[in-house]
């Protein structure tokens, strides 16, 4: 996990948001966001156990078939990283609802209900925070990233309070992870230098397009895309 945060709705309505970094000044911050959850339910001034829904932003058991099954596509590649990553898994995040519920009744002794916590899709979470706050009644939302359960890009429709996903290019195919390889590449930190890879791309000169295009990745004619997997390795990383 990276930059943990809290929102809160009302109404549909988003009233507060923060992340947990502005809190505790350590960058992405991927802790529990016990003080932004403090922040968010002070600002609207309401106790926790007044809150009808919590939502978290994946499913951890999609999550964890895609490690398992990524493991079997690439065996014997990836072992070491497989053996770090189950004991987190086994320990706390197969166990998600309950270590939620656990943290998150420290807020409040009276919210003793895990019923109101709920797993939303990934990327219909990330479709969700654009498509509901913007102007538009009917709207066709892309969103891509490195990866959630097993999306990394998807096409949604949204009409009035529905919202459903269409179409998704599942991983080990990635845009998200194909722009964070190359921000390893060029020595900064996934998942915290990409920006940086970004503000420097207007100061190069494209030179390379051509081999990324026509070795990289394969670019179909409905738009779909694969990555040739013999240039990544972030597959058997177990992210």
């Amino acid at each position: 996990y990276h930059d943990s945060a809290a929102a809160i709705l009302i109404d549909g309505k988003i009233i507060a948001a923060a992340q947990e970094e502005r809190f505790t000044r350590i960058k992405h911050d991927s802790n529990y966001p016990f003080n932004a959850v403090e922040f968010v339910l002070k600002y609207s001034n309401l106790k926790l156990n007044d809150v009808d829904h919590i939502i978290f932003y994946e499913k951890p058991f999609l999550k964890f078939e895609r490690l398992l099954e990524t493991y079997v596509a690439f065996a014997p590649k990836g072992f070491k990283q497989f053996c770090k990553a189950m004991p987190l898994w086994l320990k706390e995040k197969l166990f998600q609802k309950k270590m939620l519920f656990n943290e998150l009744k420290v807020h409040d002794s009276n919210f003793k209900d895990d019923s109101k916590i709920f797993f939303s899709d990934h990327h219909l979470s990330h479709a969700a925070s654009a498509f509901y706050p913007s102007p538009f009644e009917e709207a066709i939302v892309l969103t891509a990233d490195g990866v959630g359960e097993w999306a990394t890009t998807a096409v949604a429709i949204g009409n009035g309070n529905n919202l459903e996903i269409k179409k998704e290019i599942h991983f080990p195919h990635s845009l998200g992870l194909l722009y964070s390889a190359f921000t390893y590449y060029t020595g900064f930190k996934v998942n915290s230098g990409e920006y940086k890879l970004m503000g420097l791309a207007p100061y190069g000169k494209p030179i390379y397009s051509d081999k990324i295009i026509n070795n990289l990745i394969d670019i179909k004619d409905d738009g779909t895309f694969r990555l040739d997997q013999d240039y990544f390795n972030y597959a058997t990383g177990f992210t």
